[in-house]
């Protein structure tokens, strides 16, 4: 989580975990240390909105993508903040045990220095560390593996009571498990490991691990939950634990000295860089549709948006997963820092056919105001309560108060979304899927965060527009001309009966296209290596 100010209007509320207000009380809720400072960048505060509908998996792991995304992002510009400041005191061994053998049964896990055995907690039970910023890409270590590695490791300490210290700083969407990983992993740990593991202590938690809680809830029983405490500082360790017998990698000491230097009063660092004020000519993220119109001879659809759309539909329509990968932190904004200073992007030099996808939706989430609108977000939060059989209509109603400039642009968005859930057979992507990652660029309050509860509604919206495209987007035909005018992708395949509704029918990708023409490719095509018009 983030310090007071910190996330508004992007990320979620009630960033907790546990159980919230009115559910059920099944698994109890992981502590805060009563240590916490106020105001902790990181702390996890008590209770959470009950969502008002079930969530699939499929929402959940979107959300812990954006989130763990976001993590890097803040992580990013901490570092980037930070005032020049004495070395930490104690500097722990950044590598695994120097004794290590290299007949170890799992040296390939155990030389990343991931698990470590550090003295002894104040009760006098042995303490066991895990950090992840020792963890390799993924495609370097075979998860697998390091399962085997953590079992035969706890295997022998748990005829004893035994405490795990899991150290969140560091994991990012490069080295990562994957979330069925987490579960099966969860599941193969039985009673024999958790009836003696005393205490779990996470320390820097973030929304991430409220994600993760809440994916992982259904399998944790109540006794388990009472066993887990947040950190926000490692300070709050010493009541704990034999401080100074830990090995606390540098990196985890460095980041929780700057968050100790923000508590201390400094502003905290922008989650996503501002532009400069006056904004550059050239400038792309970060500043609103009317002034990229005024800055690019009128044109509505924002260059960068052109740019993207161009480029996936050329390259990218038949990738798996395409929308639903994240990309380093420091190419996107190298990228970003390219397009502001009027510098031509090829994509092909990166060879990340997911990098263009990343900036799109890394440009609509840093408008100024949501494309959406901030005065949209309570009607389409109430999508939810409308017959399915008039949903598409109310998504009109709701697009016809849109301004002319932000319908335009969404509806040259949609479009193209429609045209990547109709090639869902081989991308995986349907209009539900993209839903679930767009639903949150497009929309946010003017204050605070989403709740968990608005995701249900804002990406049914979401949903609507994409499958519905050609239904929804008819009612305003001189937007419908302009988008065109500028290079809008038509959308193929036959719009269902609007009382269908989006839970009855088959996937997009499903249904045959026979006799249907594929939309032009906008006029004048763009190159790969774009310049600013």
């Amino acid at each position: 989580m983030a310090p007071e100010g910190r996330r508004e209007g992007r990320g979620l509320a009630g960033a907790t975990s546990g159980a919230g207000p009115g559910e059920s009380p099944g698994v109890a809720e992981p502590r805060v240390s009563e240590g916490s400072s106020g105001g902790g960048v990181r702390k996890v505060p008590p209770g959470c909105p009950t969502p008002q509908q079930s969530m699939s998996g499929l929402d959940l792991e979107e959300l812990a993508e954006i989130e763990l995304q976001r993590d890097e992002e803040e992580a990013a510009a901490l570092g980037a903040a930070r005032r020049p400041s004495a070395a930490p005191s104690v500097v722990p061994p950044a590598g695994p045990d120097p004794e290590l053998s290299t007949n170890h049964p799992f040296y390939d896990v155990a030389r990343h220095g991931i698990l470590q055995v550090a003295g002894e907690d104040r009760f006098g039970r042995r303490v066991i560390t895990f950090c992840c910023c020792r963890m390799p890409p993924s495609h370097e270590l075979n998860h697998r593996r390091l399962l085997e590695y953590l079992k035969y490791t706890l295997d022998q300490y748990v005829e004893s009571d035994y405490t795990i210290v899991y150290f969140h700083y560091g994991l990012n969407s490069q080295n990562k498990p994957s979330l069925r990983w987490l579960q099966s992993a969860y599941k193969e740990f039985d009673r024999r490991y958790k009836k003696n593991l005393k205490a779990l202590y996470v320390v820097h938690p973030t929304n991430f691990i409220k994600i993760l809680w809440t994916i992982l809830k259904p399998l944790v029983s109540h006794k388990f939950g009472k066993k887990v405490t947040y950190f926000n500082y490692l300070s709050e360790l010493r009541e704990h634990l034999k401080y100074d017998q830990l090995s606390i990698p540098r990196e985890v000491l460095r980041y929780d000295e700057e968050l100790r230097n923000l508590h201390a009063g400094r502003l905290p660092p922008p989650t996503k860089t501002p532009p400069p004020r006056p904004p550059l000519p050239t400038q792309q993220f970060g500043v609103s549709l009317q002034y990229l119109k005024d800055k690019n001879q009128g044109e509505l659809i924002p260059p960068v948006l052109r740019h993207t759309v161009t480029y996936l539909r050329e390259k990218g329509l038949h990738t798996e997963g395409l929308f639903r990968r994240s990309a380093s932190v420091q190419t996107v904004r190298e990228i970003q820092r390219l397009y502001n200073q009027g510098k031509p992007v090829n994509f092909d030099d990166y060879g990340d056919i997911h990098l263009p996808a990343v900036i799109l939706k890394t440009f609509l989430r840093e408008l100024p105001q949501p494309l959406l609108t901030f005065e949209a977000y309570e009607q389409i939060l109430e999508i939810t309560s409308v017959e399915s059989s008039l949903r598409v209509t109310c998504c009109r109603q709701i697009l016809q108060n849109l301004p002319e400039h932000n319908y335009a642009v969404l509806s040259y968005l949609m479009g193209f979304l429609h045209e990547v859930s109709q090639e869902s057979i081989s991308n995986k992507m349907n209009s539900s899927n993209l839903a679930c990652v767009f639903g949150l660029n497009l929309i946010w309050p003017s204050q605070g965060a989403s709740s968990l509860s608005a995701l249900v509604p804002l990406n049914l919206f979401t949903e609507l527009l994409i499958e519905y495209y050609e239904k929804v987007f008819s009612g305003r035909g001189e937007h419908g001309a302009e988008a065109s005018e500028q290079g809008a992708p038509g959308a193929r395949g036959s719009v269902p009966n609007e009382g269908a509704s989006t839970g009855d029918r088959p996937a997009s990708g499903d249904r045959p296209a026979s006799g249907l023409a594929r939309p032009p490719l906008p006029p004048r095509p763009l190159t790969t290596a774009w310049r600013l018009l």
